[in-house]
């Protein structure tokens, strides 16, 4: 890791490096190696890497510091002394703060390009598009799993190295402040702003406090950086010049510097679209247009295809470049990841939740025609083999169920966005709604509020209770969509459905 040195870590971190267990002319040239690598997590500290004790709910990192040096540690970060310490270690006051100063540090000693993606819905999404696209042309490192956030993100730059030539870096927050801390960290050159919607509206407030959070990130853009926004967006659309720069928006008129037109939804087995890059973006000598194959179900896909294409463009790639990165982009689970089974298509949704997500959820859910997929036509066959008369009809109405949890940080309005969902899902003509924990209750009611005798609602305080009757409620067959916000762990009903 270039520069990362003891010494220069101690300075960045302002911490006191001691090296009192150094004892010979070895270890005394150990504070001029640079790290390989740093880590918060005590069994991935290999030999030469930088070790951050930190305390968490459960465990306390500094318990491990001597497996980290028998390991061959080049150094902790920790604050408070070890009592029998077998290496250099830097003392501080706060290794969470720490860990953000060294990534801050390091970002700096890079000569690597940034892409920054926040947003209400889709960060995602749109960073596995916009790194699969890059990764036509480009050296790419993209954020892994959920590491989004102040702990996260610091340790996704920390993953960098030199041969990365960009890194796509997805940026989560909850507050104000927190993204500002986050763009300085990153220092992006291009930030991109997926949507404005309605989440952690409990600190946020509101849609413009949103506004004003996500648009932290221009706070520490680099200088001739660029700025991706959705055009279809209220509040983004109003945005026209951030730090001299001019943003660059995607969307589904021909008024953005890149739309579509000619969208065909093929259900779960994704879509299809004409994307329009004008000749103002990127290299472009003339506008250039080319069919995309949009492999992830839903409508709010194809706005990730977009903005994967924006980036592109802004990056130079050519339009068959562009193309291959957003056919070939892979579901991440948790995110409308489709799983067939022999028994069922469940569409796993269940990372996060907001009512703008549970309404595009519900949507796909809506518009999905199993009939002609060919994980519908296995079932189809089996059953078609069933000596149970019921179960032998293979062209049988295959029924649509949603399984719905609490959506968390909602503010106020929490108990009506809740109905509104639930009414949504019951217009929506979903045969089975059921709405699981304790804020769900007014999905419950919400659906039921709703005169549509061929939709059926159910009401469960917890996963447990649904556990009970789920093999009652769900049959064979069934299309599930399983979506609530992370806290729900409803990743546990996909495992015992799947």
């Amino acid at each position: 890791m270039k520069n990362m040195t003891l010494g220069n870590i101690a300075e960045a971190v302002s911490g006191v490096l001691h090296t009192e267990a150094l004892s010979d002319i070895a270890d005394a040239h150990i504070t001029e190696r640079c790290a390989e690598g740093v880590v918060i997590d005590s069994r991935k500290a290999g030999k030469d890497y930088i070790f951050i004790a930190t305390r968490g709910e459960r465990v306390d990192g500094h318990s491990f510091i001597r497996q980290v040096f028998d390991a061959g540690a080049l150094g902790v970060i920790c604050e408070k002394a070890p009592k029998d310490p077998r290496g250099a270690y830097i003392l501080v006051e706060d290794s969470f703060q720490a860990l953000k100063d060294v990534a801050e540090y390091y970002r700096r000693q890079l000569d690597i390009r940034v892409v920054g993606i926040t947003g209400s819905v889709g960060k995602t999404s749109t960073k596995e598009f916009v790194a699969s696209v890059l990764s036509k042309g480009f050296r790419v490192l993209k954020t892994q799993g959920n590491l989004n956030n102040e702990v996260g993100l610091p340790l996704t730059v920390l993953q960098i190295r030199e041969d990365c030539e960009i890194a796509v870096l997805e940026m989560g927050i909850s507050d104000f402040g927190e993204m500002h801390r986050l763009s300085r960290i990153a220092r992006p050159d291009v930030c991109l702003i997926t949507n404005i919607g309605q989440c952690h509206l409990e600190n946020l407030g509101s849609r413009d406090g949103i506004l004003k959070a996500k648009t932290e990130i221009f706070d520490y853009m680099q200088e001739g950086g660029q700025v991706c926004l959705n055009s279809d967006d209220d509040k983004l659309a109003t945005i026209r010049e951030v730090r001299g720069s001019i943003p660059v928006f995607f969307g589904s008129g021909r008024n953005s510097a890149v739309y579509a037109d000619n969208y065909e939804n093929r259900g779960l087995m994704g879509s299809r679209a004409r994307i329009h890059i004008r000749k103002t973006i990127g290299d472009n000598d003339a506008q250039t247009d080319f069919v995309a194959e949009i492999p992830l179900p839903g409508e709010h896909m194809l706005y990730n295809a977009l903005a994967a294409a924006t980036v592109g463009a802004l990056f130079g790639l050519k339009p068959q470049q562009i193309q291959a990165g957003i056919r070939d982009v892979e579901a991440v689970g948790g995110r409308s990841h489709v799983i067939r089974t022999d028994r069922l298509i469940l569409i796993d949704d269940c990372y996060n939740a907001n009512p703008v997500s549970m309404k595009a959820a519900i949507d796909l859910l809506y518009m999905t025609d199993a009939s002609d997929m060919a994980g519908a036509q296995k079932m189809a066959d089996v059953s078609a083999a069933s000596d149970d008369p019921v179960e032998a009809a293979p062209h049988k109405k295959m029924r649509k169920a949603a399984i719905l949890g609490d959506m968390f940080e909602l503010g106020a309005d929490e108990a009506a966005l809740h109905r509104e969902v639930g009414v949504y899902a019951a217009q929506k003509d979903i045969d089975v709604v059921i709405c699981v924990g304790k804020l769900c209750r007014n999905m419950y009611d919400g659906a039921r509020s709703v005169d549509n005798p061929s939709v059926r609602p159910y009401y469960y305080e917890s996963k447990e209770a649904l556990y009970t009757d789920i093999g009652e409620i769900i049959h064979d067959g069934d299309i599930v969509l399983v979506k609530a916000s992370h806290g729900m762990h409803f990743e546990e009903i996909i495992e015992r459905l799947s």
